[in-house]
This record gives structure tokens, sequence and C-alpha cells, in this order.
């Protein structure tokens, strides 16, 4: 029941508890202090009746003295008339009793010379009492000690502390309501920066993603949070427009291929052809399925490496030899625009051989293909720190700072006007280079100026 009350409601109550404790404890504690203070008071006002009596018992020299000494205490009591006296002579008998009183008899036993401040307290007849007792010797040589018992009545102190315990537990009861609705009241504006926040919140659609949460408005601890919940908004945004993006490439990728191929068949279709027209049909429709089935396999692979890409086989790998190998594959290519490949340093790291001749293959496919008749793409390999370097550099326009950034999206071209039908890739390439290395715990990143365009990656070593 507790888990579904409001964030308000639960403070508004454990500040009412905590407060309502407070106030019982100070209640409890004023309480005992002043049955404590009565308890003072009656002690020093019965030990002042004892001292008389012995003052008049010490006196005592003679048996007629004696037989005079109730008289004696009656005097020295007179003017106190909620205060009762027994007094037992040497042999246990009754010199002197106040009437209707009857004191405890194990209270008496227990009375011996030694002087004691023990209050005893006892209840007769709807009224109680609290004495104190001594036992006193007389003047009279061999006389066994007289035994004095003083009281008074409490039943004015108990009265007046059932008033006022009845009055401070009201009161308690009182202040704690009113505790508790001072704490709802500081609660619920306590929690108005939150109530903000929710609002704005409510806000944010799947159209409306530029909303972000007013930190400087908030209180000092929930700055983090807004801070924190706007970072994530920035993210949501970016997946968002890269989602987009991505949905509007991937149609305009995708329909090329296919009207293609819709066009070539409908215009096979509208009349009648020999057999070498249909297998020329067929062959450049192989070409476009190729070209999407190769677009369908490299958009897995990114959609595996986004959840988390798993390198199968890891070893040793000596990246200038799958360089070099990766040379004699394009060296057709790069003799056909008279393009001169160079391999400088040497270095090894450790991952799977086949995804990283794979990722540089991309690197080295895209640096050919924007280079200019007769110019040269350089390989450098080099060790730094722990990692390894692997740099591939061509000339060629100097791609703009905007584009940079966005040049391992997918799909995406710093030239918009560039199409697949002009034998470029599929416009994934780069992205999946990117996969790859951040599977290897590695880093990818471009720069490009004065005409030159490098692309740089490290990794651990070996």
């Amino acid at each position: 029941m507790i888990g579904k009350l409001s964030l308000t409601a639960r403070l508004t109550l454990l500040f009412a508890a905590g407060s309502s404790v407070v106030l019982l404890g100070l209640g409890w504690l004023i309480g005992a202090s002043i049955e404590r203070h009565f308890e003072e008071q009656d002690r020093d006002a019965l030990a002042g009746k004892l001292m008389l009596a012995r003052h008049a018992i010490e006196r005592v020299a003679t048996p007629q003295d004696l037989e005079n000494l109730p008289t004696q205490l009656i005097d020295a009591m007179v003017g106190h008339h909620d205060l009762v006296v027994r007094v037992l002579g040497p042999r246990k008998e009754t010199l002197l009793t106040s009437p209707d009183v009857e004191f405890p008899q194990n209270w008496l036993a227990q009375v011996t010379g030694t002087p004691t401040t023990r209050l005893f307290t006892w209840s007769q007849g709807g009224h109680s009492y609290r004495g104190l007792a001594a036992s006193i010797q007389t003047g009279i040589a061999g006389l066994p000690p007289l035994v004095v018992a003083v009281a008074i009545d409490i039943g004015h102190h108990q009265s007046f502390m059932k008033t006022f315990m009845k009055t401070l537990w009201l009161f308690v009861a009182c202040a704690s309501l009113a505790t508790g609705l001072l704490g709802w009241f500081a609660a619920s504006r306590g929690l108005a920066p939150l109530r903000a926040m929710r609002e704005r919140t409510s806000l944010v659609t799947a159209h409306k993603l530029d909303q972000r949460l007013s930190v400087d408005s908030v209180p000092a601890e929930l700055a983090d949070l807004a801070t924190t919940l706007n970072e994530m908004l920035e993210r949501l945004e970016e997946a968002f427009r890269r989602l987009s993006d991505f949905s509007s490439d991937i149609a305009h990728e995708l329909r090329t291929p296919i009207s293609n191929l819709m066009t070539q068949t409908q215009v096979s279709l509208s009349r009648g052809r020999d057999a070498a027209s249909y297998r020329e049909t067929l062959e450049s429709n192989i070409e476009e399925f190729e070209r999407l089935a190769r677009m369908i396999a490299e958009m897995l692979f990114l959609a595996k490496a986004q959840d988390g890409l798993a390198i199968a086989n890891s070893e040793p790998v000596e990246l200038a030899r799958e360089v070099r190998e990766l040379f004699e594959f394009y060296e057709a290519l790069a003799d056909e625009k008279r393009i001169g490949l160079q391999l400088v340093g040497e270095g090894h790291v450790r991952g799977d051989r086949l995804m990283l001749r794979r990722a540089l293959s991309n690197l080295l496919s895209n640096a050919l293909r924007h280079t200019p008749r007769e110019g040269s793409v350089t390989v450098t390999i080099a060790p730094e720190d722990a990692e390894v370097v692997l740099s591939v550099e061509n000339p060629g326009d100097t791609v703009p700072a905007q584009h940079l950034a966005r040049l391992f999206e997918r799909f995406y071209r710093a030239d918009p006007s560039r199409q697949h039908g002009t034998g470029e890739g599929t416009g994934l390439g780069l992205a999946i280079t990117q996969a790859i290395v951040r599977a290897h715990r590695g880093h990818i990143s471009a720069t490009s100026r004065a005409g030159r365009t490098r692309f740089s990656i490290r990794l651990p070593c070996a």
C-alpha cells in the first residue's frame, strides 16, 4: 500500500511521524521531570518533619518524657493537614498514629538504624501516599530506638499530573496534525520543480524531440537530473534523426535497382523478342540482383554489429602482409587508372583476420575510387605507444569539414549527386569499416586538407 502513495504523501507521512516521535519524547520528558520535581519536593518536606521528630525524640531522657512525646510531635506537625504520622515505641507498640491511615507493616519492618532517603508509596481508601521513615534513638540509655514514619497525601499531585498529561497529549496530537499539514505544504512546494519537469517532458513526442529542461530554474539537487534528461533527449533526437535519414536513404538506394529491374522487365515483355535479347535482359537483371544482395548482406552485417559484433576467430594479424595481398588484388584497377600503391612500415595486431582484411579493403577501394589518374595511394603502418596506427592517404578533392564527421554513416555521401549507377559501392563500406574497428576495440577517424584525405585506424598492439 505504501508503494502506491505519491512522493508528496510519503514525505508528509514521514514528516508527521518524525515530528510526532519528537513531540511524544518531549512530552514524556516533561512529564517525568515534573513528577521527579514533586518527588523531590515531597522528600524535602518529609525530611524536614523527620528532623523535627528527631530533635524531639533525642531530648527524651525519662519515661515521663516518653509519655509526653506524642503531644510534642502533634504540636510539631501542626499546619500540615495532608501529613500523616505513625510512631512505634521500643516494643513496636503504637505511640502515635494518624486516624484512618494504615501504614504498610512491611514498610515499617524494613526501617533500620541506617539513615535512608528512599520514599515509599501506597494507596488506601482512594488516597495515595508518599512517605519516609527513620529509626531514631532516644536519650534513655538501653532503650531500643523508636520508629517514626511520616507520609503526605499526594492526591493533589496526581490530579495535577493527570490534567497536565491530558492537556500535553492533546497538544501533541494537535501539533502532530499541524506539522503533518505543514509537511504536506512544504513537500508540495518542494516538489513543484519535479511537476514542472514532468509537464515539460510530457511535451516530448517523436515529432517534438527538441524540447529541453531548464537547468537554471530547478534546485541544485535536480540540476544533475535535468542535465541527464537533456542529454538523453539529445541522444534520442540524434537517434531519431539518424533513423529517419537511414529510412529515407535505404528507400532511395533500393528504389534505383528495383526501378531498373521493373523497367527492363516491362520493356522485354512489351513485345516478342529473340532468345539473345531475353538473355541480355536477364544478364542485366542479374547485375541488379547482385547489387541488391550485396546491399542486403551489408545491412545485415551492420545490424549485427549494432547489437554487438562478435570476433569469432582471434589470431595474430600482420597488417603489412594483408595490405600487400590487397595491393595485388587491386593491382589491375590501379594500373588501369595509373595509380601507384605504396606501403610504409609494419605492425602486428590481434583479431579476426578476415574482418580486418575487409575493413582495409573498404578503405583501399574508397581511396582508389577518389584518387585522380596518375595519383598515388599510400598506406602507413606505425606502432604508437600501445597501439598500431594504420593510415590510408590519397590525393583528391578536399572533403569539407561538415561532411567528415558523417562519412561513417550508412548511405551517407559527401557528394549527394553520386549514385550507384556510376559504379560506386552500396554506400555502406565506411560504416562497415567503423563497425569492424570498434569490434576490435579500436578507433577510426578521417581528415582532409589541402587536397589530401587520410583515414586512420588505431588498434591495440598484439
